[in-house]
């Protein structure tokens, strides 16, 4: 189900490319994060209570509106692959927050598994071409940063709020406090025509309000450093489509880049460790049985 999350906002590259308004993106994460915060609200029917008002607006902060606001940024400064490059680490750093706020130390096939995603994302994005912008670097490890640690104290304040409500108080109140910058930064919202409101309508419900309840879910049950892993599949779905809706190519790099980045997921996910330890124990007792009179 985690799964699900990261899938859903790769796809969002190339519905964004094709059917959204090009010159409104900070618009563009308002009416993604507001609607689909008041669609999931409708459902929970749960408004927040004490101090989940102020929990609500610092998450939704670092989650959604300071998060959408810097990616814009590194759009405006930085090639797609770079940016996403950066994001890619992230991960890395869910662990490192969670170590230290959650006490989930990262086994060595977590930091191993990361280690190998991101060579991967390299692989499958960076063809050594592409600028770079100083400015557009920091927007983007900024970014990172922010969604890394408020991902990480979601799961930390979230034991007692079903995944519903948390998801659209944050939505909600990423959205409202994006509004202003997209006001003074784009001026009118932009007007939309047929392909870009069911464009807005597929990233808003599916990409946006079932990705992020998806999203949390995961942080409840799994592993900061597992979910972290499972975010590498972003990229990758982004590739996969382009190659196969867009006509592009994917190159023989590319090829080994994805197959490192799923092997790097692979790795950090409790199934495999599972696996392992059942065939270390088959292989312990065979040696036992083979060394036995």
């Amino acid at each position: 189900m985690t799964a699900f999350a990261p899938i859903a906002w790769g796809s969002t590259y190339l519905v964004t490319h094709r059917y959204l308004p090009p010159d409104h993106p900070l618009y563009g994460a308002v009416i993604r994060a507001l609607p689909a915060g008041l669609l999931l609200l409708l459902v929970a029917r749960r408004l927040p209570r004490g101090q989940w008002w102020w929990r609500s607006l610092v998450l939704g902060t670092l989650n959604m509106g300071a998060f959408f606001a810097l990616v814009y940024l590194a759009a405006q400064t930085l090639p797609t692959s770079i940016a996403s490059t950066v994001m890619a680490t992230s991960p890395v750093m869910m662990m490192l927050f969670a170590w230290a706020a959650l006490a989930e130390r990262p086994r060595a096939a977590h930091v191993t598994g990361a280690c190998i995603g991101i060579a991967g994302v390299c692989l499958l994005l960076l063809d050594g071409t592409a600028s770079v912008d100083a400015s557009g670097v920091l927007a983007s490890v900024l970014a990172m940063v922010m969604s890394s640690f408020g991902f990480v104290l979601a799961k930390r304040w979230s034991a007692q709020v079903d995944v519903i409500s948390l998801t659209s108080w944050q939505l909600i109140a990423g959205g409202i406090a994006l509004l202003p910058v997209a006001f003074i930064v784009e001026g009118a919202p932009p007007s939309l025509d047929g392909p870009a409101t069911l464009g807005f309508a597929y990233i808003t419900v599916v990409a946006t309000a079932l990705a992020f309840a998806a999203w949390f879910a995961g942080l409840r049950h799994l592993t900061a450093a597992t979910v972290g892993l499972i975010g590498l599949l972003n990229p990758v779905t982004g590739v996969l489509l382009g190659t196969a809706l867009a006509n592009e190519r994917l190159t023989a790099q590319q090829m080994c880049g994805l197959i490192l980045v799923l092997t790097g997921i692979l790795l950090g996910q409790p199934a495999t460790a599972r696996l392992v330890r059942r065939l270390a124990t088959r292989g312990g007792l065979s040696q036992s049985r083979g060394a036995g009179p």
